[in-house]
């Protein structure tokens, strides 16, 4: 599987956790389409299928996750 570099993992992240927490997916077509793509994006870059373990793939994938980081624990 190809990976994804840290630096467009973190990008992805930002961004969409940055519309997410903007409600954005009750936003403009344009920005339900950004959030679409972003989702789709990070399940791609991390061999997921689901947007939410996407997340969590990505954030273990970058610099300064530890094995026993309790992110999988999040929801």
């Amino acid at each position: 599987m190809l990976m994804a570099h840290p630096v467009v993992l973190s990008k992805l992240v930002e961004e969409y956790e940055a519309l997410s927490l903007l409600n954005a997916e009750d936003g403009g077509h344009e920005v339900r389409i950004r959030m679409e793509d972003l989702a789709y994006t990070l399940c791609i870059s991390t061999g997921t299928r689901d947007v939410d373990a996407a997340l969590i793939a990505a954030r273990y994938r970058l610099p300064g996750a530890r094995p026993e980081d309790d992110s999988v624990l999040m929801a």
